[in-house]
């Protein structure tokens, strides 16, 4: 909805609502949150005089004039329990529920302004999602502009005519991401459309309907409607068969055939370049309140408790970058989607993790933008490894962790040959009854292991790959018994992290040296 900056009358609503159906999850935004009207209301928010009655997030600004409100363009807290999203991106809650975001209004013009989102920003949102093949689609899709044609063999949308009012390339970006929910908001009236097809019928096997819902201005004098409360099972925890279902009054695709721009794409098909998006991520609500929502999210906007609440994370994830239990003076260097972090408690000074920003579990479950940037990573440490002397070597281990942690470990080529550390491994693992087998050398991870199985996986220098399924039990510190262990690097008192902490002061030090010394490789500094 269009708050207009009219924060009392939308949250008296929203508690008028709570007490007559039950508490809700989320309250999400669209549209112009704030207002042309004086900052005095926004004000008692922001000092903490007032709060909102319930974790809010909200869209960017649709003009200059509300831009100063959103200081942070991968997205904020504004005020207690009041989140700016960010410009496009991701935020995924612990069940499931995935909901897809862009804020702003279309711009084809360069330089595009900060409150709009250009066809450069619409092309990699649906190429960060469309590309892998189980791709289905999203839960919800949050917009600010109506998409463009949304009317076509739909009811009437009243007086605003979608052949000329709203945006292409959002037209775009729903036919691309499929979203069950589409939600917008500033042609200031309410309409909710009959759900459409997102398969073309006798051609394509069925897929679930899109249900499209504008809404009205906060406290508009017509009274039309500005809250659209609604429960929302996450796709991923659906039976197929009900997911696909059809509703009786569903419609044709209102993009597909008419309004050829929106559908043929080619005002959006500009190359994808590294993309901004932020991801959020819903950990437990003792890690903060920036960048995090409430840790439930299986249902969305105000309606009634959702009688299927999935599990919870197990606790707070110390390795999103968004995350407050991120030790920030670890991290040595910042990609888009990647970034570096020294090891706690290293086998070496110059012992690295490459970390993905957003919740990945392991390689497998990686969008490509993400195993790009992993393997540019991997091979500018190879190359900075192989200035100072030493081999790297980098195994995962998607066992009893919760975030993706690529160790590197570099091995001074005095040490031993690469034969050695394969050798090492082997035999470890043979005295350990470990299977683990040679994997052809360009194969990919994902053609092996599923997502959600757990395995042991270790790369050497050379491109050779050893692999374990782990079926039952697995030693935690396998990966770093061996590198520890007299044949490699011979400080077996270092295979248990935790025996090897140093203090904070010693860690920024150690951190410092890293970055001085990475720095003539940092490819991200080439952006």
């Amino acid at each position: 909805m269009n708050v207009e900056g009219k924060f009392d009358i939308l949250f008296n609503r929203v508690q008028a609502i709570q007490k007559k159906s039950g508490n809700f999850d989320l309250l999400l935004c669209v549209g112009n949150f704030f207002g042309s009207t004086p900052d005095a209301e926004w004000e008692e928010y922001k000092t903490g005089t007032k709060k909102a009655p319930i974790q809010t997030y909200v869209l960017g600004a649709n003009n200059q004039e509300t831009v100063k409100y959103f200081q942070d363009a991968d997205g904020c807290e504004l005020a207690e329990n009041i989140t700016y999203l960010g410009r496009k991106g991701i935020f995924t809650g612990s069940s499931g529920l995935q909901i897809v975001y862009l804020s702003g209004t279309e711009s084809l013009n360069e330089p595009v302004p900060g409150y709009s989102f250009s066809p450069k920003d619409v092309s990699s949102l649906r190429t960060m999602l469309c590309t892998t093949s189980q791709f289905k689609g999203v839960d919800i899709l949050l917009t600010s502009p109506w998409p463009k044609y949304v009317g076509n063999f739909g009811n009437s949308s009243g007086e605003v005519d979608t052949k000329k009012c709203g945006s292409a390339l959002v037209s775009s970006l729903a036919t691309g991401l499929k979203p069950r929910y589409h939600f917008a908001a500033l042609e200031k009236t309410y309409y909710e459309r009959l759900p459409y097809r997102n398969h073309i019928v006798l051609q394509e096997n069925a897929q679930h309907a899109t249900r499209f819902i504008a809404l009205a201005n906060v406290g508009n004098p017509e009274k039309k409607k500005y809250l659209y409360a609604f429960s929302i099972v996450p796709m991923k925890l659906m039976d197929a068969a009900e997911l696909v279902k059809q509703p009786p009054d569903v419609t044709e695709n209102p993009y597909r055939k008419s309004g050829q721009e929106a559908s043929t794409g080619k005002q959006i098909l500009a190359p994808v370049e590294e993309s901004a998006c932020q991801f959020f991520f819903d950990l437990n609500e003792k890690q903060g309140r920036k960048r995090s929502s409430t840790g439930r999210d299986s249902k969305s906007s105000p309606h009634p408790k959702q009688p299927r609440k999935p599990p919870q994370p197990p606790g707070p994830c110390w390795f999103c970058l968004a995350s407050p239990e991120v030790e920030k003076h670890l991290v040595v260097n910042i990609g888009t989607h990647c970034y570096l972090a020294l090891a706690k408690g290293g086998l070496s000074d110059d012992h690295v993790l490459i970390l993905p920003i957003g919740h990945y579990q392991s390689v497998v479950e990686l969008s490509a933008e993400v195993v790009e940037e992993v393997e540019k990573y991997k091979a500018t440490l190879r190359r900075f490894f192989k200035s100072r002397g030493k081999r790297c070597v980098v195994f995962e281990r998607n066992y009893k962790s919760h975030h993706l942690q690529l160790q590197v470990i570099p091995v001074p080529v005095s040490c031993c040959a690469t034969d050695d550390i394969k050798d090492a491994f082997i035999t470890q693992a043979q005295e350990q009854q470990i299977e683990l087998l040679e994997i052809p050398e360009h194969s990919d991870i994902k053609q092996i292991a599923q997502p959600g199985a757990a395995y042991f996986y270790v790369e050497l220098d050379t491109g050779e790959k050893l692999f374990h399924r782990i079926k039952k039990n697995f030693p935690l510190q396998f990966g770093r018994e061996v590198l520890a262990s007299e044949a490699i690097l011979n400080v077996p008192d270092k295979s248990d992290w935790r025996q090897c902490q140093i203090s904070k002061e010693d860690e920024e030090t150690l951190a410092r040296c890293f970055r001085k010394d990475f720095e003539p490789y940092d490819f991200t500094l080439d952006d």
